[in-house]
């Protein structure tokens, strides 16, 4: 029986920490002996597998030292077939430790989850192949994979999209949610530097969808929550826009909205896209790198909008609320759209790139 471990920040609160918990589950199904080590001691998501909490074995410890010893060891006493590494890798000399003395395995797969590619490998070259010369690259979008080879050369980098569990979706999605209000829908991190929720309130402010009566839903936590306070109250948004905290199951909130909407600065392949559509509800989104144009067709399942671009991002929200045509459309191909993200047609190419 092959072992396989996943390595991860955490099993909560962001879209590579749930497919870590996703993927642990599609491959305890191939019957392999599935292990998760978590560095932040934080589980929300389901998970199949044995779980090793870094942070909870370090009992208060902040010793880089006692990481690695208690690592180190952890890893030899297993000696994995595979290790799948999810997490981010921005610190060189760090990562070099971890690849080279740390890990203990036959195989090691490093993920790649964001176009901004500084969070998971140095900007020179030269460290970028010496720290990933023995290891296999999978890139979540194409954009990424097509990045990684131009800039890094690493031309057998492979692609594989995140999974979307629209089963456990559909399951989830039927819990009531007492709210009567119409209204648009941001879910994820508040973290302004990458999801630029600036950008989406004055898109807000700009279109008709207040004096419509559409109140715009905001639910996540993150460290620029003030900074949203702040900007909503500059905008003079305050009776429209409802921060709503992080919940477990969004999914309620998300099948009752008109849309969803994006505007990250950039992302890797963005999974509350997916979820969304899964949901049966249309998405309006920036055409930011990386993803969101490998997901949407535009006027087909929702509409792709030029980034950083307040009036265009308006006029989207605008053609929602006034083309019941172009809505509708997108509505009833929105759940359709998106079955080549399922489980089952991604579980086949992990299972491939494993064996």
């Amino acid at each position: 029986m092959k072992k396989i471990c996943i390595v991860t920040t955490s099993m909560g609160k962001g879209g590579a920490e749930r497919f870590s918990a996703i993927l642990s589950q599609m491959i305890t199904k191939f019957g392999y002996d599935v292990h998760i080590v978590t560095t932040k001691n934080e589980v929300n998501y389901e998970y199949s597998g044995k779980l090793f909490n870094l942070e909870a074995q370090l009992k208060n410890s902040k010793s880089n030292f006692k990481k690695i010893k208690i690592l180190k060891s952890y890893f030899k006493r297993h000696d994995f077939d595979v290790i799948i590494d999810n997490r981010t890798r921005p610190k060189f000399f760090k990562e070099f430790i971890v690849y080279n003395y740390v890990f203990k395995a036959k195989k090691v797969i490093s993920i790649v989850h964001s176009y901004y590619l500084k969070k998971y490998l140095p900007s020179s070259v030269f460290l970028a192949r010496l720290l990933y010369n023995k290891v296999r690259i999978v890139a979540v979008s194409k954009a990424i994979q097509q990045a990684l080879k131009t800039k890094y050369k690493f031309n057998d980098c492979k692609q594989i999209y995140n999974p979307a569990d629209i089963k456990n979706i559909s399951k989830k999605v039927n819990e009531e949610v007492l709210i009567n209000d119409k209204y648009i829908l941001f879910y994820g991190r508040i973290e302004e530097r990458v999801k630029n929720l600036t950008l989406a309130l004055k898109a807000y402010k700009t279109s008709l969808l207040p004096k419509k009566g559409f109140k715009f839903f905001i639910i996540g936590d993150g460290s620029d929550i003030p900074l949203l306070i702040k900007t909503v109250k500059e905008l003079q948004l305050e009776p429209y826009v409802n921060h709503i905290p992080y919940i477990e199951n969004p999914f309620p909130y998300v099948k009752k909205a008109f849309f969803t909407t994006l505007t990250s600065r950039h992302e890797g392949f963005p999974m509350v896209l997916i979820e969304s559509l899964s949901c049966n509800t249309p998405v309006v989104s920036v055409d930011c790198k990386s993803g969101p144009n490998e997901i949407i067709e535009h006027g087909f399942n929702g509409l792709l909008v030029e980034n950083h671009n307040v009036i265009e991002l308006a006029n989207a929200f605008n053609q929602f609320i006034e083309d019941d045509s172009l809505y509708n459309t997108c509505k009833s191909n929105a759940r359709y759209s998106v079955q080549r993200f399922s489980i089952d047609n991604i579980t086949a190419q992990w299972k491939e790139l494993l064996e």
